[in-house]
């Protein structure tokens, strides 16, 4: 399988497109960021991908007219770096239907719930206002929904009764810079397909992080 090449969309700390950076780094996937992009200035992830000696463009969406031309611009700088697959990593906007189909290649995107349940903003706080007993994470396809494609891979953690919003957000996060790092080197050995709405993993009874 080939050297996959992935661009990374952030707008905050970036921690897990450090997690990547690591697992790269590393040798635990076959596959190396080659581009960050951010909506926000002074996003951290951009920081963290200049350490590593990675392109990390800021695109200010105030430069542009609406979402539409946004979007197109985003585009124009990916599809420059030749990637094989876009990452979400904490970038706080929702894809429009016409990014995702002109994009050309698949989108992942990791979410702090155990999907279908919570999706959306606040997926922590939505998880300790109903009152679940476990939460996790989730790696899934992007699709023209919100956090409604399909799913890779999903990690699960215990909601403990005194939990607040940052400690169940925190102990999700550390099985997030497992999960998203796993993902991708399934998809670099060639293991992971799409049918219909399910994502079959071949050896999966091998997956162990």
């Amino acid at each position: 399988m080939a050297h996959l090449r992935l661009a990374v969309l952030a707008s905050g700390r970036g921690s897990n497109l450090q997690a990547l950076l690591d697992a790269s780094e590393r040798g635990q996937m076959n596959a190396s960021v080659v581009v960050v992009i951010s909506d926000k200035e002074k996003a951290q992830a951009l920081e963290r991908a200049r350490k590593h000696g990675i392109p990390a463009l800021w695109v200010n969406p105030r430069d542009f007219s609406g979402k539409e031309n946004f979007e197109a611009a985003v585009l124009e700088v990916i599809k420059t770096y030749k990637v094989d697959y876009i990452l979400l990593a904490g970038f706080m906007r929702i894809l429009s239907p016409s990014f995702i189909r002109q994009a050309g290649i698949p989108i992942l995107n990791i979410h702090p719930s155990l999907l279908p349940a919570f999706p959306g903003l606040n997926a922590q706080k939505q998880a300790i206002d109903y009152g679940v007993r476990y939460s996790g994470c989730t790696v899934h396809f992007v699709d023209e929904g919100v956090d409604s494609g399909p799913i890779i891979l999903q990690a699960v953690v215990p909601v403990f009764p005194d939990d607040s919003e940052e400690t169940l957000s925190m102990r999700i996060l550390r099985e997030e810079h497992k999960l998203y790092p796993l993902a991708v080197r399934l998809l670099s050995e060639g293991r992971v397909r799409c049918v219909g709405r399910k994502v079959i993993i071949s050896g999966e009874g091998e997956v162990d992080g």
